[in-house]
């Protein structure tokens, strides 16, 4: 590169406000921890038997870490840098399937709530090109949202049906990519 265009180039950087940017920064540690608590999931499904909730779980853990680096890149491409945290443990129990479903629910719930937060915050600091951005992470969040409600309302009919549960189980394994 020529020399004195390095001293003109960090002037005209793309930058992102502190608040923008420290959301967006907090999010990342949100999807790496959403992608443990679906790896930790996966596995407590894993030994439990359920072999095609365990498929759906990993094939999920895998996705939140995808959302996590879109993330990351962006963050990097508009001038800051990505910062990666320590993670707390995700719990390794999880009750029943159903029970497992209601909990990545009302995770996916709370995740919506922080997209949300950061897209408010976008249209109040006016900043349109992360609000455009965020809008992938609103469709994605419905999506998840409603794949997590139909699988509980399946969960509920089954009941302690273990016959249909061991059906429903297989069948999870067609729900992996349901992108």
């Amino acid at each position: 590169m020529h020399q004195d265009l390095e001293v003109y180039l960090p002037k005209f950087k793309i930058m992102l406000s502190p608040n923008i940017e420290k959301l967006l920064q907090d999010q990342v540690t949100k999807e790496a921890s959403s992608s443990q608590t679906y790896l930790s999931m996966a596995c407590w499904a894993d030994v439990k038997g359920y072999s095609g909730a365990a498929e759906f779980l990993y094939a999920h853990s895998d996705e939140e870490r995808m959302h996590m680096l879109k993330l990351i890149k962006f963050l990097n491409e508009r001038g800051s840098q990505a910062v990666i945290s320590s993670l707390d443990a995700p719990k390794k129990d999880f009750g029943t399937l159903k029970e497992a479903f209601e909990s990545i629910l009302e995770h996916e719930v709370k995740v919506t709530e922080s997209i949300n937060h950061i897209i408010t915050a976008c249209l109040k600091e006016n900043d349109h090109l992360t609000n455009n951005f965020m809008q992938w992470y609103i469709s994605e969040q419905m999506e998840e949202e409603q794949l997590a409600r139909s699988i509980i309302d399946k969960l509920e009919m089954i009941g302690s049906d273990t016959s249909s549960l061991y059906l429903f189980d297989r069948e999870l394994t067609s729900l992996q990519g349901h992108e």
